[in-house]
């Protein structure tokens, strides 16, 4: 994560709206078995912490808040499951999966 990005997410300002929250099986199943709370990676995704993406992927998210596209966070919940976040295009929906249910 770049400082700008650390310094919006540690300020808690919204960049986007979430639209509808929806959740697969396989994510609610792993935030259950990691007792990860959904509510805090939601937070850090619509911050701008896109968690564990490489600078190309976080830009691309930076130009998508702006631009009105899809953006995606990924975030490790223990050493080898992670959980992605999809907020949709047009800001209607935001998606927690499986990375093998995309």
């Amino acid at each position: 994560m770049s400082n700008d990005d650390q310094t919006n997410a540690s300020a808690k300002t919204p960049l986007f709206p979430l639209g509808r929250i929806v959740a697969t099986p396989g994510a609610l199943d792993l935030l259950n078995r990691t007792a990860m709370n959904a509510n805090e990676l939601l937070a850090r995704h619509q911050c701008g912490d896109w968690g564990d993406v490489c600078g190309e992927d976080a830009e691309a998210n930076r130009h998508a808040v702006a631009n009105g596209e899809r953006v995606l966070s990924s975030y490790y919940l223990n050493r080898s499951e992670r959980l992605w976040i999809i907020t949709e295009w047009d800001r209607s929906a935001t998606t927690l999966l499986l990375p093998s249910e995309y």
